[in-house]
């Protein structure tokens, strides 16, 4: 696929849009990962990690978008859509993003020990699933890594520091 600049931007301005999201899940306490479903150059769905705060093991930021996205269509299939995903997701959403027809998945950070992509696994674009996702890897790769290992620094600090109290 021959990518014009016009495409590589608006990536780069929605992967902004799921970043913002990410920061919105920090500051909650929870992992920094924001998603955001565009269609026509329109966000129809956002999300950002919330499993802590809503007790809900399946509440991943991809997850959350879909949701939103799919409630607003009112239709579980996602066709022509993009995820913009901060992080590479994981197995559960890949099952998702393949369920609702998604059309492409651009994400920032690889997820070498999770990723269900292309780093630890190779799902969205295996020929063996009745749905073939397009993936688009590393816009803004540095801020979507940065905002996770400063938090998971962070944990790791207060961790220490709680142990000192003790």
């Amino acid at each position: 696929m021959n990518e014009t600049q016009e495409q590589n931007d608006l990536d780069i301005f929605w992967m902004q849009h799921a970043l913002e999201l990410a920061n919105r899940a920090e500051s909650e306490g929870e992992v920094p990962v924001g998603a955001v479903v565009v269609y026509d150059e329109q966000v129809i769905g956002e999300g950002w990690n919330r499993p802590i705060i809503d007790s809900d093991p399946t509440a991943h930021a991809e997850i959350m978008a879909l949701r939103a996205a799919a409630k607003k269509i009112d239709n579980y299939r996602l066709l022509d859509t993009t995820l913009y995903v901060t992080l590479e997701p994981c197995i559960m959403c890949t099952g998702a993003i393949i369920h609702s027809r998604v059309k492409r998945v651009v994400y920032g950070a690889f997820d070498p020990k999770a990723g269900a992509s292309e780093s630890a696994f190779t799902i969205l674009g295996t020929d063996c699933l009745n749905h073939k996702v397009d993936v688009k890897n590393g816009i803004l790769s540095a801020e979507c890594g940065q905002i996770l290992t400063d938090f998971f620094r962070k944990k790791r600090i207060e961790k220490k520091r709680g142990k000192e109290c003790d």
